[in-house]
């Protein structure tokens, strides 16, 4: 989503999706996790228990889509179908298996953006650095597993399943170009939703949709949304 600006700073025509919105604001309190042997094990929650987590955490995103902590809460009560089918198709694939095996984790013990930045100008761990450092993201901003419990092996898959896709949403930006922008941010929910089948990247994607101007609206369900589509589907 290349934008080139002429001398008045208006678009120009590159042939790509422009760039449209402002920038998404910095999280308010991201809770740090820097070892996955760090996460809070928790019991599995009552019926109940996930109904009222699930209602009061969707409100708090749509009142304020700066708590990034709703947002992570919402997505653990209402994934275990989507985590579950992810991890079947992880353990069936050497990759996946690896993966689940080594457990990587994407933050400032294991990633050195400095040595990124000075890999070839193409190589895709110099497009994440560059993208990091010009946003001023911090790759340890990712919120701690809450309510997913870790008591088993296959419940602490479970989880990991869920931060690797917290902590793989930048190289989402970065291998789409896709800008950190409420659309941007939209569109992004929508090709993940197609990738993992997490229903907090639909709640996320039509929800967060009212809140946009109706003009942006109209360019997030004629432009981004199909664009999106063709993406998940295709990567």
């Amino acid at each position: 989503l290349n934008l080139n600006r002429n001398k008045n700073g208006t678009d120009t025509d590159t042939g790509m999706i422009p760039f449209y919105g402002q920038p998404r604001p910095q999280a308010l309190s991201p809770m740090i996790n820097r070892q996955f042997k760090e996460y809070i094990p928790s019991q599995p929650l009552s019926f109940s228990q996930r109904v009222c987590v699930s209602l009061h955490s969707a409100t708090t995103a749509f009142l304020n889509p700066e708590r990034a902590d709703a947002v992570a809460a919402l997505g653990e009560v209402t994934g275990h179908y989507a985590l579950q089918t992810m991890h079947d198709k992880m353990i069936h694939d050497p990759i996946g298996r690896r993966i689940l095996t080594d457990k990587p984790l994407v933050n400032q013990n294991t990633i050195d953006l400095d040595a990124l930045s000075a890999l070839d100008a193409n190589s895709f761990g110099k497009a994440y650095a560059t993208f990091m450092e010009k946003h001023k993201f911090d790759p340890d901003d990712r919120s701690q597993i809450r309510f997913l419990p870790t008591s088993t092996h296959t419940q602490s898959e479970l989880a990991y399943i869920m931060i690797r896709y917290r902590q793989s949403h930048d190289f989402w930006h970065t291998l789409t170009d896709l800008p950190p922008t409420v659309l941007g941010e939209l569109a992004l929910k929508w090709i993940e939703l197609i990738q993992t089948g997490l229903p907090v990247a639909a709640l996320s994607g039509t929800i967060g949709s009212l809140r946009l101007p109706k003009t942006q609206r109209d360019i997030l369900f004629t432009t981004y949304l199909p664009w999106a589509i063709r993406m998940g589907r295709n990567a």
